[in-house]
């Protein structure tokens, strides 16, 4: 088996990108149709109990929780978008529930990073995100 490794800070690590998220849901086809409808993300394919999306090149999985363990809530997704401002708009005209307006998290140099929180059809928080040039 031959092992690549990365070298980062000094340090050697095996995990080179993030491949995959999983969010356990509890209505599969009301989260298939959100995930593909109001945020047009393109699926994949559908088996069982889940669904695979494709977020420009990292697989989102949508699935019901295989057990107890893995019945909780999501982690915070943050789609990264170009325009921030079309995006929320975009949402918005798909009804999704705003939960903040696009507005300015940080400053980073001559970058800014905007945020706009939602929530999808099981209530978890997620964000659009936007990084560009300070004005």
């Amino acid at each position: 088996m031959d092992i690549s490794y990365n070298f980062v800070e000094g340090r050697i690590t095996l995990i080179q990108k993030i491949g995959q998220i999983g969010v356990t849901v509890k209505n599969l086809d009301e989260a298939i149709h959100f995930y593909k409808e109001k945020l047009s993300l393109p699926l994949l394919f559908q088996a069982d109990n889940m669904a695979f999306f494709d977020c420009n090149g990292i697989r989102l999985l949508i699935s019901l929780p295989e057990n107890e363990e893995f019945d909780h809530p999501s982690s915070t997704i943050y789609f990264q978008v170009e325009n921030i401002k079309v995006a929320y708009e975009n949402l918005i005209k798909k009804e999704v529930e705003a939960v903040s307006e696009p507005h300015l998290v940080a400053k980073m140099g001559s970058t800014e990073t905007w945020m706009a929180f939602f929530r999808d059809t099981e209530g978890n928080i997620h964000a659009l995100m936007s990084e560009i040039e300070a004005a």
